[in-house]
C-alpha cells in the first residue's frame, strides 16, 4: 500500500447524513494506511455543497479520489481538481451539465416504501424518522438506525432544483456501486447513470446505504479505483 501514502480519500455525506454514515468504511480505510478525509458539505445548495468540496480538497496533498453517497454523487461531478484521479459513486446521483438531481432522482417510479418528502417552511427537506429504517437504510442494524435518525441533516430544495455544471465524470474516471436493493433511488435509475458516465460498474444485493451496511463492498470499489489511478 506505499503507492498509496501521499494520496487522500474524500468521502462526501448525502441527503439526512453527515459524515459519521462513513464511518466504517473510514476505519476500514485507515487500516489500509490511506489518508482519509469527510468533506462536511451544508446541504445549503449544490453550489455551496461543490464550495464545500473544493474548501477540503485544498487542504489535502497529493493525488485525491473523491466518493460521494447518493445526492453526494452531484458534488462529486463538481470535482474538476486536477489533483482528483478517481471519482466514486455509492448509489448516488450523477446529473449531467444541465440537469438538476431532482430530474435524476424522480426518472424512475419510487418504491412502495420510499418516504414522502416535502420542504418545511424553511425550504428544508427532513426524512421521517421512520423512513430511516424502512427506506435508507432497510439493513441496518437498530444502533445504526437510530443514529441516523439522531444526527440527520436536512437538504435544501436549492440544493436539488440547481442545474450541474459540466460533471467530472467526462474527463476523470469513475467507478459505480450499484445497490440493488435501494428504495430511495431506483436501481433502473443508477444503471442508466453509471452507464451514462461510462463508469466501472460493481452491482450487489445492499440496500441504499451500504457505507453503513455493507461497507467492505465499498471499501474494495475505493481501494479498486485507488490501484488502478494512483499505482
Amino acid at each position: 500500500m506505499s503507492a498509496f501514502k501521499n494520496a487522500t480519500v474524500v468521502l462526501i455525506h448525502g441527503a439526512w447524513a453527515d459524515g459519521s454514515s462513513w464511518g466504517p468504511v473510514i476505519r476500514r480505510l485507515q487500516k489500509e494506511k490511506l489518508n482519509v478525509v469527510a468533506a462536511p458539505i451544508p446541504l445549503t445548495s449544490l453550489s455551496d455543497d461543490a464550495a464545500a468540496l473544493r474548501r477540503t480538497i485544498a487542504r489535502t496533498q497529493g493525488p485525491v479520489i473523491v466518493a460521494g453517497h447518493a445526492y453526494a454523487g452531484a458534488v462529486v461531478g463538481t470535482a474538476n481538481d486536477e489533483r482528483v484521479k478517481a471519482l466514486v459513486y455509492v448509489a448516488a446521483l450523477a446529473p449531467d451539465e444541465g440537469e438538476t438531481v431532482a430530474d435524476v432522482f424522480y426518472r424512475n417510479e419510487s418504491h412502495p416504501d420510499a418516504p414522502q418528502l416535502a420542504p418545511d417552511a424553511d425550504g428544508f427537506i427532513w426524512m421521517p424518522d421512520e423512513s430511516f429504517a424502512k427506506a435508507f437504510a432497510q439493513n441496518a442494524t437498530a444502533e445504526q438506525v437510530a443514529l441516523c435518525r439522531a444526527v440527520q441533516r436536512p437538504i435544501s430544495v436549492k440544493s436539488i432544483q440547481e442545474p450541474a455544471v459540466s460533471p467530472a465524470w467526462k474527463t476523470k474516471p469513475a467507478w459505480y456501486l450499484l445497490a440493488e436493493e435501494d428504495r430511495m433511488i431506483h436501481p433502473k435509475t443508477q444503471r442508466f447513470m453509471a452507464e451514462r458516465m461510462k463508469a466501472t460498474i460493481r452491482s450487489f444485493a445492499v440496500d441504499h446505504t451500504p457505507l453503513l451496511t455493507a461497507p467492505d463492498k465499498v471499501v474494495d470499489i475505493l481501494l479498486e479505483a485507488a490501484q488502478t489511478t494512483l499505482a
